[in-house]
């Protein structure tokens, strides 16, 4: 990164996504015991993460292009506090439309931080350390969640609500931190494509002929997958091997932990001697067979081994697909970006409304779904493997 400031704003953009993600993580260890108090289980914890990613989903493309127009860093600004204050609402709820309603809004506040961060990132690099940028916010991301979980099983403690009240805390402070230190972008000068998208549908449409169209799809074929894991973990060891909050949040920390090695120290290596490409195809197999192999395991060390090879492995396909797609969006990094968001907000919204009705049917149905969902992506990206180094 050429200059002090853009490593400056590299840093402050690493350490916005580690306040935002550790306070997503801080909550998942408590959410089966919390939802609990309102009566309801697999179902509405996969409707619940699915109307995260539907809100993404709607908004991503917006914050993307507004992020063109307007520069990054207000977006990322309105995003903290939106996302700060929807975890406060999920913590003050009384009724479970209430739930829905604040993870609404969590998935807003979501699609306005992500998205400008990554367009961010591509305007302070150059290609050649665009993966090693995306790592690093990769890294921080893996970290938030990493210790948001740990954390969030302390608190706990305290009550169940607690969490949720630190996770606005710590939002509402990077929000402030942002204002005064995070440096101003300027506008980006757009070309290539229209200038105004009166609506969602024209923008996914106009997706559909960008050269980095395949990537969107396996993003979101990957990312319906991941969600399957992702969603009912917590659900399948608290019902399993009754896992408490605190072993629930070990469990999701390791993984974690590994992740943030691999994407600080590994992951541009492995860019640089293999491409992008063959590490998405490597780690889509990898993925695949640590999902299945959660069902012939046994105990807390086997599944603690299983579900961190299966972090890891999620932790360099993120970065390897944004990376890929960052490199092919040239002036459109904040539409590309926002697609992205999109897609990956898709797979994450049908994937988990999906898991959690097979869980409630069979608990080991979700992992049998996402095995095969990984595969079929891994075909996808397989067939596409030629196109797409051209294309690079």
């Amino acid at each position: 990164m050429a200059g002090k400031s853009n490593r400056f704003a590299l840093f402050v953009l690493m350490f916005n996504m580690f306040i935002a993600m550790s306070g997503i993580g801080l909550i998942i260890p408590i959410m089966p015991d919390y939802l609990e108090t309102f009566g309801v289980a697999g179902q509405a914890l996969g409707f619940l993460i699915a109307m995260f990613a539907f809100s993404q989903f709607l908004f991503s493309p917006l914050a993307g292009d507004l992020s063109d127009k307007y520069g990054r860093k207000y977006l990322i600004i309105i995003g903290l506090v939106i996302f700060g204050l929807s975890q406060l609402m999920f913590g003050l709820a009384s009724d479970l439309w209430i739930l829905y309603l604040a993870r609404f809004f969590s998935g807003v506040g979501s699609a306005f931080i992500v998205p400008p961060m990554m367009a961010f990132v591509a305007d302070i690099t150059t290609e050649e350390e665009r993966g090693k940028g995306m790592g690093l916010l990769g890294a921080s991301m893996s970290l938030g969640f990493m210790i948001g979980p740990a954390i969030g099983g302390l608190l706990a403690e305290v009550s169940l609500r607690f969490p949720f009240y630190v996770a606005t805390s710590a939002a509402l402070v990077a929000a402030v931190i942002s204002m005064f230190v995070l440096p101003k972008t300027a506008p980006v000068v757009q070309t290539g494509k229209p200038t105004k998208r009166e609506n969602l549908f024209k923008q996914m449409k106009h997706s559909t002929t960008t050269p980095y169209f395949v990537m969107l799809i396996v993003m979101f074929v990957f990312s319906f997958g991941l969600a399957n894991f992702q969603s009912t973990i917590a659900l399948y060891v608290d019902k399993k091997y009754a896992f408490t909050p605190g072993e629930i949040a070990v469990l999701i920390t390791a993984g974690g932990f590994v992740g943030v090695i691999v994407q600080t120290f590994v992951i541009n290596k492995l860019f640089v001697k293999y491409g992008e490409l063959k590490v998405i195809l490597v780690n889509l197999l990898v993925s695949a067979l640590a999902m299945i192999s959660v069902l012939f395991v046994d105990g807390f060390w086997p599944i603690l081994i299983v579900s961190s090879v299966f972090f890891t492995a999620a932790s360099l396909l993120r970065p390897a697909l944004n990376t890929l797609i960052s490199k092919q969006a040239g002036t459109e990094q904040g539409f590309a970006a926002g697609m992205n968001n999109a897609y990956m907000s898709l797979g994450n919204m049908v994937g988990p409304a999906l898991a959690g009705i097979l869980f409630d049917i069979n608990m080991n149905f979700p992992y049998m779904a996402g095995t095969l969902i990984l595969i079929v992506c891994f075909f996808i990206a397989s067939l596409t493997q030629r196109k797409s180094a051209v294309v690079i």
